[in-house]
């Protein structure tokens, strides 16, 4: 085993020593509030929620926030060892640089979100082919390459940090909350994707992504679980050919207009 590999079956830090720095309680307590408020706007919300663009992409912001602020704890965690001066204002940027990724995400998101919920009204069939390829592409995506890179990032994002030390100016640390983003992006944007064929508001979908992406950047055995996962998610694609309620977000038509009851 190279020495790459064993860094990325590394995890980053231990939880315990997180939690102890005001930066991390922070985060998770952001992260607790991002999650109260989804849990309020995601009562009979479903597809894209009849929003515009604009309003989907800050619920899926806030939604992202919840999800992915406790697994980005332990980065900034690090980060935040390198700075001296104005802590507060620069991990905020960092933290905004992050999210900001995800927040351009949403927009694709919305798109297939749209796609999805046109679909499942319009042609069951083509919905249903279309949730087997979902499940497929995620379970492949898990097992490339790109997948094992993103993640070694996310894992021991240390190297990238002697380049992170050249960037100047007052958008720094936005450009190293930018880059960093990208890289989770990388790492979990196929996961996310299921989100749109179990349910863009199905709570208990977050809550087991939010688990297992957090398992993947911290535990030891996170690499392994990511290929795991991988290979459940080519089965469910399979088992989904004659199951189609397994693809709720397209399998029943659901009202674009619906915003709550």
């Amino acid at each position: 085993m190279t020495g790459t590999d064993d860094q990325a079956q590394r995890p980053t830090a231990v939880p315990l020593r997180w939690l102890a720095r005001p930066e991390t309680a922070a985060l998770l307590l952001t992260a607790a509030a991002a999650w109260a408020v989804t849990l309020v706007l995601a009562h009979g919300m479903a597809g894209t929620m009849g929003l515009t663009v604009a309003a989907f992409v800050g619920v899926w912001t806030l939604m992202m926030a919840a999800m992915m602020l406790p697994s980005v704890t332990p980065t900034v965690s690090l980060y935040s060892r390198s700075v001296v001066t104005n802590r507060r204002a620069r991990l905020t940027g960092l933290v905004t640089g992050y999210l900001l990724v995800w927040a351009a995400a949403g927009i694709p998101a919305f798109g297939l979100a749209w796609l999805t919920n046109w679909l499942a009204m319009n042609h069951a069939t083509a919905a249903h082919v279309l949730a087997v390829c979902i499940f497929a592409i995620c379970g492949l995506y898990q097992l490339t390459i790109l997948k094992d890179r993103c993640l070694a990032h996310c894992r021991s994002p240390v190297g990238m940090f002697m380049r992170y030390g050249s960037f100047r100016g007052p958008t720094r640390d936005l450009r190293v909350g930018i880059h960093h983003g990208a890289y989770c992006l990388g790492c979990c944007w196929a996961l996310m994707v299921i989100l749109i064929t179990v349910g863009a508001m199905n709570v208990a979908a977050m809550v087991a992504l939010a688990i297992l992406i957090l398992v993947e950047k911290t535990w030891a055995r996170g690499p392994l679980t990511a290929r795991l996962v991988g290979i459940a998610a080519i089965g469910l694609a399979v088992v989904t050919i004659w199951r189609p309620e397994l693809a709720p977000g397209l399998h029943v038509a659901q009202p674009m207009t619906n915003m709550g009851s």
